[in-house]
């Protein structure tokens, strides 16, 4: 199976993932950024219209970035069922909440969300995440960050998991790059509950910046230019 990371709102990034799904001709794609619920949507009619797939998905609520550049990622595997794997907000919220692996359900031991990261790995990850929110959280909302991370990177494996299932693979899969790296992201966690898998990890890097985590190998397209995205947070 292949992980596909990718910058969310770099283009570039997005055409290097098609291109890749084209030449792998998955017969599963799982995407980071539907829901089980937006998956099942998903069906051959509608795949050949870019317009009427984004709104049969509700692209403009989700938040994330400009369908056009994810409809290719589309059309590269018209032959490959879509599976969701995005954590709906009420799950999130309760990760915050109540933990990870009451949100993720009975499975979670399974999947590793019963288990305390080490110390250097707990602090390590909660320093990313004060970093990616521009310093702006306070310290007792780093553990729940990272807690939402982890059901993200175990309800991944799960779609994978069934997608390997259900169609034998190959299996591609659409995310981005925190959730690629081999060291704690979707590659670790299926390590545990797929040891079988043969996993590919490519990386996105802009510039000449090398994506952190691990990987099999890195590709590079030019920064985007974006607004400061510490504006909202001051």
């Amino acid at each position: 199976m292949f992980v596909l990371g990718e910058v969310h709102d770099n283009p570039a990034h997005h055409a290097e993932q098609a291109r890749r799904v084209a030449e792998i001709a998955p017969e599963a794609l799982v995407f980071e950024m539907l829901t089980e619920d937006q998956a099942a949507r998903v069906t051959p009619e509608l795949r050949d219209d870019a317009e009427v797939l984004e709104t049969a998905l509700g692209w403009a609520e989700s938040g994330w970035p400009d369908f056009a550049m994810y409809y290719p990622i589309f059309a590269a595997a018209p032959q490959a069922r879509i599976y969701g794997a995005a954590v709906p907000r009420e799950a999130a919220q309760a990760a915050m909440r109540d933990g990870h692996e009451v949100a993720f359900g009975p499975d979670a031991g399974r999947y590793g969300l019963t288990e305390a990261l080490s110390a250097e790995e707990q602090a390590q990850r909660e320093a990313l995440q004060q970093v990616a929110h521009c310093d702006a959280l306070p310290e007792e909302m780093l553990p729940m960050m990272v807690s939402v991370q982890r059901l993200r990177d175990a309800a991944l494996a799960r779609a994978v998991v069934q997608a390997l299932d259900q169609t034998g693979g190959p299996v591609a899969v659409i995310t981005g790059n925190g959730h690629a790296r081999r060291d704690w992201g979707l590659p670790k966690v299926l390590e545990r509950v797929a040891p079988e898998a043969r996993v590919f990890v490519l990386m996105q890097g802009e510039g000449d910046v090398v994506p952190e985590g691990g990987h099999d190998e890195v590709v590079f397209a030019p920064p985007v230019e974006r607004d400061d995205p510490c504006a909202t947070f001051r």
